[in-house]
């Protein structure tokens, strides 16, 4: 059994051209899920980013996005998310994700 509640996934936003990186993508988020680990990420709907973490939620995950004011106005951010955190900027985007997870997945 593990202590783990929370895992930060640090991954882009662009799409890529492998499919095994968004297989991979899709696994991770599939195990989170099934496995009571919560996402903490970038809050994207896009990339590889937002298939960790449609994965997640359509594994009945629990998916935290953390998203500074600036790329949620250019509508990059997903709307289905179990809670959405806006900051001011990044750092303070990545202190958060910092604060609120238990580990970090680059």
């Amino acid at each position: 059994m593990t202590d783990i509640k929370s895992i930060c996934v640090f991954c882009g936003s662009s799409e890529g051209n492998d499919i095994q990186v968004e297989a991979q993508a899709k696994e991770l988020g599939t195990y989170l899920a099934t496995h009571d680990i919560t996402l903490v990420y970038g809050a994207a709907k896009i990339g590889v980013m937002g298939q960790v973490a449609q994965a997640s939620l359509d594994h009945k995950g629990k998916v935290i996005g953390v998203i500074p004011e600036f790329l949620k106005l250019k509508e990059v951010v997903h709307l289905g998310l179990t809670e959405l955190i806006t900051n001011d900027n990044m750092h303070q985007r990545k202190m958060t994700m910092q604060e609120i997870s238990d580990g970090f997945i680059p």
